[in-house]
């Protein structure tokens, strides 16, 4: 197939785009920049440059391609505290993408988050987050517009991602523990730490987008979590071990203090089972569980260290 992927040259792109070259797909990445655009062909793939407000582009990629996996969001802007605007340019771009494809028949991926679908319990593939409420309700209510796609003619799926997307060279939420931790001089985690986050390493999230796009039926929510939850006081220990430096308790009331814009989400519970997705996919993790990948050292050193 030929497959459009936004987010390309991200996280969890840049090892999709070498995994479906390697089943035999041709790939058509998103690029917002020449550095972007020369890893896309490294990696075997053909760059359209553009970003997720070049409604236009992403339309006529969509259209020319067989199939879409959408990776892309504004992360900076997120993590830079204005999530909402980035949840809002994420529904506009996944609206264009999906008319493009309207009554093709052609798979559209879309990549969503575990956070806060199913709050205290495990939640399954089965389970719906509110839609209405809250900036992350916007990026829940863009994905039941995804899986609306179906009624179509799209062959629309959704995989919420674990919010612990691991591996060397991460930067993300694990990254930005390791950096509070080594600036404050203690790691830590909130109340009694008993609460779990679901992981999964980026290559084994990698093979399931691609899965995904080759055989997920219309309308499917999958799971892209290989560890049903974590605890982040286990989390914390690890932190504490590598760094040599002493694991305590923070307060809730001061995790914006302590954790700065990791504080408003690390409190909560949030483990998630992948069973369903499993059956209908044929997909097994294989690689690392997060603590063990941790223990491995590489989010002590260089960059990743330093946030």
């Amino acid at each position: 197939m030929r497959i459009f992927v936004t987010g390309a040259s991200g996280w969890i792109g840049s090892a999709l785009v070498p995994d479906l070259v390697e089943a035999g797909h041709h790939v058509v990445g998103l690029a917002r920049s020449d550095t972007a655009a020369e890893a896309l062909a490294t990696a075997g793939a053909e760059a359209v440059r553009g970003s997720l407000d070049d409604l236009d582009v992403l339309r006529d990629a969509a259209a020319a391609s067989d199939g879409v996996i959408h990776l892309a969001f504004k992360h900076d802007l997120a993590f830079g505290g204005d999530f909402q605007g980035a949840a809002e340019a994420d529904r506009r771009a996944a609206d264009a993408l999906g008319d493009a494809l309207a009554g093709t028949g052609r798979p559209f991926v879309l990549a969503s988050g575990l956070l806060g679908v199913a709050p205290g319990r495990v939640a399954t593939e089965r389970d719906r987050p509110a839609t209405e409420g809250s900036a992350v309700s916007v990026r829940a209510a863009t994905a039941e517009a995804v899986l609306a796609l179906a009624s179509r003619g799209v062959r629309s799926s959704v995989v919420r991602l674990s919010p612990t997307c691991h591996g060397e060279g991460d930067n993300g939420f694990m990254a930005s523990l390791v950096a509070t931790a080594r600036a404050k001089g203690v790691s830590g985690y909130l109340g009694d730490g008993a609460n779990r986050w679901p992981a999964v390493h980026r290559l084994d999230a990698a093979r399931l987008f691609r899965l995904a796009a080759e055989r997920a039926p219309a309308g499917s929510v999958l799971h892209g979590a290989a560890e049903e939850g974590v605890t982040l006081r286990d989390i914390a220990e690890v932190i504490g071990r590598h760094l040599d430096v002493p694991v305590a308790s923070v307060a809730p009331e001061e995790a914006a203090g302590h954790f700065a814009w990791l504080g408003g989400v690390l409190g909560l519970d949030a483990a998630a089972s992948s069973a369903l997705t499993r059956e209908l996919l044929d997909w097994e993790p294989v690689r690392p569980g997060l603590l063990a990948d941790l223990d491995k050292g590489h989010y002590f050193q260089g960059a990743a260290a330093t946030g």
